[in-house]
């Protein structure tokens, strides 16, 4: 069981991740690339990321075994800001902290103190390394995550505006009231089943909630409690990942091809300018069809600074990730030896 303990200063602190975290996701779609359940939402997904990967699993595996503990170092916040500069943070890992973490991982995969062969040039730091574990994380992410972003975001996305409007609804209790049935709060105190038996003492640091696609179930902590509280917990699955490519598929037949791309340009949110440029429309068009969307209830716009900012409403992230499905996943905890 998993026990996070609040006092009042943590819940005012629980904030809500503000996008998905693209190491996170990487990540842990590389546990569900190796399981076999919830072949619905990921069975056409692993067929086809499989067919497009290399030998870069073979250093991810390494690093992340199938169960148990894999290091914290390779999901730093920097995440949330995109790849580029989460692969700088990763790379910034100092030694000591890297020694440390890859021991865990040996003593946690063979119950010795000796880092695996596979990962101890990794440990004894030096530039090639890090360029080899750069190169396989960037590729695996090309192959695995890349192509669905649109999909992942839009679902993450809407379950942003579901915990949102729990917050509105009743603060931090209603908002951690109304996270996945794996998750029970009792105040002080957020409950998981979980592989091993943790207490976490939040002691006035708060907590990031971040919603991810590709966690399966149960939720994830780092290991390091030094480290800033991160809860990881899944969302609910809106159908399986799909690529289409832009201007395609039932959203365009529904709201037209360039309507459709300015819905999927709005991302996290954009300006009109912004927009302009993501749709490769002028503003004024980008000002139009972004005043249908919100007629339309997909969009909600607010003034910000000397610009307006738009961002998709729950049901224009339903639309953009092909509907919701209130199905909750599993996913692996990876602070133990055991798996959920």
């Amino acid at each position: 069981m998993l026990r996070i303990h609040f006092t009042a200063d943590d819940l005012a602190g629980v904030r809500i991740a503000p996008r998905p975290d693209v190491l996170w996701e990487t990540i842990l779609s590389f546990h569900r690339l190796r399981d076999r359940r919830g072949p619905v939402v990921f069975g056409g997904w692993r067929t086809e990321t499989r067919a497009r990967l290399g030998g870069e699993t073979r250093l991810l595996a390494a690093l992340v075994p199938s169960r148990g503990y894999f290091p914290d170092f390779l999901t730093p916040p920097e995440g949330l800001a995109g790849l580029d500069e989460g692969l700088r943070a990763v790379r910034g890992t100092s030694e000591g902290r890297l020694r440390s973490e890859l021991s865990l991982l040996a003593a946690d995969r063979s119950g010795g103190r000796t880092v695996p062969h596979s990962l101890r040039a990794l440990a004894d730091g030096g530039p090639e390394p890090f360029d080899r574990l750069m190169g396989a994380l960037r590729s695996y992410h090309r192959a695995a995550v890349e192509p669905y972003w649109p999909h992942v975001r839009a679902q993450v996305e809407a379950d942003r505006a579901r915990r949102g409007r729990a917050v509105l609804d009743g603060g931090a209790e209603e908002l951690l009231g109304s996270l996945p049935p794996a998750l029970t709060w009792r105040a002080p105190v957020l409950e998981a089943a979980y592989p091993v038996d943790r207490d976490v003492h939040l002691d006035g640091r708060g907590l990031l909630l971040q919603p991810s696609y590709f966690c399966r179930g149960t939720p994830v902590m780092l290991r390091d409690p030094a480290l800033p509280p991160v809860l990881v917990y899944p969302v609910a699955h809106g159908g399986a990942p799909a690529v289409r490519a832009p201007g395609a598929g039932p959203l365009a037949k529904l709201v037209g091809h360039t309507r459709a791309e300015v819905l999927r340009a709005i991302g996290d949110g954009a300006t009109t300018g912004e927009l302009a440029r993501r749709a490769g429309v002028s503003a004024a068009s980008a000002s139009q069809h972004a005043g249908v969307l919100r007629d339309a209830g997909l969009i909600a716009t607010l003034r910000h600074g000397n610009a307006v900012l738009h961002t998709l409403t729950p049901l224009g992230a339903a639309l953009l990730g092909g509907g919701t499905q209130r199905r909750e996943e599993r996913c692996y905890a990876r602070n133990g030896p055991v798996t959920s």
